[in-house]
This record gives C-alpha cells, sequence and structure tokens, in this order.
C-alpha cells in the first residue's frame, strides 16, 4: 500500500441523503399527493398544459394525461427521483412566496410580471420556472429562499446597464 495512504478504513459521519428517500416505495407514497398539489399550484398559477409538462421535465403529453387522470382518481402511480425533485422545488417556489407576498394575486403578480434581478434579466420568474430546466426551476427556488432570508439585494449601480448575454454570444469550443 502506498505511504500516502491510510491504512486503516475512515470513519465517515452519517450520509447526507438518505438512500431510503429515493426507494421506490416511498416514492409511490410521494407520488400522488405530491402531483396532486402540483396540479393545484398549476390550476392557481394558470399554467398551460405545455408549461406543467415542461416543468415536470417534458414527459410525453399521453405519460403526463395518464399520470393526472390516475392522481385524480387517487390511484397509485410512482415518479421517478427528477420528477419528484421538480415537483418539490416548485412546492419549494409556491411557499415561499406565500411567505413573501401578503396575499396569493401578489404572489401570481410577481410570478408573471418582469423581474429586474440579475437573475431574470427583465424576464418574469415564471419563463425561469417553465424552461424545462431543473437548473432554472432550482435557481428560482434559491433565488426565493435568499429572499426569504433576507439575502437578496435590489440591483445596484454595478448592476446598472448589465444586459443578458444573447445565445448567439454565448460560444462553446
Amino acid at each position: 500500500m502506498p505511504a500516502h495512504l491510510p491504512s486503516t478504513p475512515v470513519e465517515t459521519g452519517p450520509s447526507i441523503i438518505d438512500p431510503d428517500s429515493f426507494s421506490k416505495a416511498n416514492r409511490r407514497r410521494l407520488s400522488g399527493p405530491g402531483l396532486r398539489t402540483f396540479l393545484a399550484i398549476a390550476d392557481l398559477w394558470s399554467l398551460t398544459e405545455d408549461q406543467r409538462r415542461s416543468i415536470l421535465g417534458d414527459p410525453p403529453r399521453s405519460t403526463y394525461q395518464n399520470w393526472v387522470r390516475l392522481v385524480r382518481e387517487h390511484k397509485d402511480i410512482t415518479l421517478d427521483r427528477d420528477v419528484l425533485t421538480r415537483i418539490s422545488a416548485l412546492l419549494g417556489i409556491y411557499q415561499g412566496l406565500r411567505i413573501l407576498q401578503h396575499d396569493e394575486p401578489e404572489a401570481i403578480e410577481w410570478l408573471h410580471g418582469p423581474h429586474h434581478s440579475t437573475v431574470f434579466g427583465g424576464r418574469p420568474p415564471l419563463d425561469l420556472i417553465t424552461d424545462g430546466s431543473l437548473d432554472a426551476l432550482l435557481t428560482v427556488r434559491r433565488f426565493i429562499d435568499g429572499a426569504r432570508g433576507g439575502i437578496y439585494m435590489e440591483p445596484n449601480a454595478a448592476d446598472a446597464g448589465f444586459e443578458p448575454y444573447t445565445e448567439a454570444e454565448i460560444v462553446f469550443s
């Protein structure tokens, strides 16, 4: 054994993520209530079916419609980790907005209206939420969590004149 490696096993602390949280049984337990709650929020926010599917990772239309039928009939359904993570992010956004905004119409207005924080680049937060990317969904969740924690700052002089990059300006080599 090389001298720089320890000869005895290194003790590790508890796992950060409980592997059982992703077990099929646990996903089955969470899928129906999670999707029903997602649908209620999507109705409240007046999301189109395409926007809903985008948030959920773009499942085929027939798959999405089957999920909706099953949960509305209170039948068992087991969604995969990615879909449950996306639902969780949306629930966090909803919860955060309920804390930050005085009433529901104000929260919906915030989602649909343009926002001048650098992360949104003048676009409505709902554009990021519904763009299909898990990263974009989590970005909005983190933004709202930051605002709840008091760390959001309005754009300042350093941000004045900032213009978001366009797709044409981004080059991968």
